[in-house]
């Protein structure tokens, strides 16, 4: 078992990152909490420690009850999806009217209601039909392949995902610079906008 262990809690690590590295709802929020630094302890924590309970949770073997239940999928699908619809909407109205001033400012943290950053992070974990398809489903059922070792895998993919959200969340500072400037800001929620919207429009029609 001994000699299983670190292979183990690699292939949990790489299996891990490569669910949660893709370009979606949740990294483009952490991206922009980042880059305006803006409850960004509060987000990344509630990023790495969501996706360590569902991680535990397939591996635990939920992954079969919510199988067993298809309309558990359908109700997720349809409040996540108007859920990003909504977000991608306000984003959207954010990139053609911004608001004064919106540039970053670089010296200093941006003002915010942290309360509303941790619900909507919330909402974007937790109403995400995905993460429970990619993250106890298919995690669950390939850490039920390496048997006794299934939880050193576990922990090697909530590893990878405390990595990749902290980095994501805080090195996001680095691209302060460029997005101290408001066409660059604009650029950003229009980018944000189009991935909340074909999302949550795609989840919606899946859902229906």
């Amino acid at each position: 078992m001994n000699s299983g262990f670190l292979p183990a809690a690699a292939a949990g690590f790489g299996t891990g990152l490569s669910l949660i590295v893709a370009i979606g709802a949740q990294n483009a929020f952490v991206l922009r909490q980042g880059v305006r630094r803006q409850a960004v302890f509060a987000v990344v924590g509630i990023c790495a420690v969501s996706d360590a309970l569902l991680i535990a949770l397939g591996v635990a073997g939920l992954g079969t009850v919510i199988t067993a239940w298809p309309g558990a999928m359908t109700v997720v699908g349809l409040a996540g999806g108007g859920f990003l619809i909504c977000y991608g909407l306000l984003a959207a109205r954010r990139a053609l009217r911004p608001v004064p001033g919106q540039g970053l400012t670089t010296d200093g943290a941006a003002a915010g209601s942290v309360r509303g950053a941790v619900l909507t992070c919330l909402a974007l974990t937790w109403l995400n039909p995905h993460v429970y398809l990619d993250t106890v489903l298919l995690l669950g059922s390939v850490a039920a392949d390496r048997g006794p070792l299934r939880w050193v895998f576990g922990v090697g993919a909530m590893v990878a995902s405390l990595v990749w959200f902290t980095a994501l969340g805080y090195g996001a500072r680095l691209l302060g610079g460029a997005l101290s400037r408001p066409g660059t800001w604009r650029a950003l929620d229009g980018f944000i906008a189009a991935i909340m919207l074909a999302m949550g429009t795609m989840l919606v029609v899946r859902a229906l």
